[in-house]
């Protein structure tokens, strides 16, 4: 019988990729359709890139 010490943890750091179509977009929360479900998503979990001159 194994000890509960000896349990093995698992870890997982992935990155998942979903298309949907932005709704609206109110101060720091977008809105995207994704299926049949709107969902609101903070600005801040996107990677902004600023345009380059």
């Amino acid at each position: 019988m194994a000890n509960q010490s000896d349990s093995k943890k698992l870890s997982v750091n992935s990155t998942i990729s979903l298309k949907g179509i932005v709704k609206a977009i109110f101060n720091d929360t977008v809105h995207v359709q994704i299926g049949g479900k709107i969902i609101p998503i903070p600005a801040s979990d996107f990677i902004m890139e600023k345009p380059t001159k």
